[in-house]
């Protein structure tokens, strides 16, 4: 069978259609994570700036306060919010 060279046929047309829509909807299922990513370091990032702005209170149950903030900037500096300059920063502010 002699075969036709030049534009593709229908089932050729269709294949490369499905193709490129697939890789199209993956890249932008990907832009989308990476951006919902994005906002989420930011928002982790002011929150914990606006808090280290506010006034200290005075801790009323002692030890337990200074153990929970303690955990979250170790969750902080561990989800790359905070570096190790602010988080050892951090760390000795609340220590002392």
């Amino acid at each position: 069978m002699i075969r036709r060279a030049g534009r593709p046929g229908l089932l050729g047309t269709m294949a490369r259609t499905a193709v490129i829509a697939g890789t199209a909807g993956a890249v932008n299922r990907s832009m989308n994570r990476a951006a919902q990513g994005r906002e989420q370091t930011q928002a982790d990032a002011e929150a914990y700036r606006q808090q280290q702005a506010a006034p200290a209170a005075p801790a009323a149950a002692g030890g337990d306060d200074v153990i929970a903030k303690l955990s979250q900037l170790g969750q902080l500096h561990a989800s790359g919010v905070l570096t190790d300059d602010e988080f050892a920063a951090a760390k000795a502010k609340l220590l002392a």
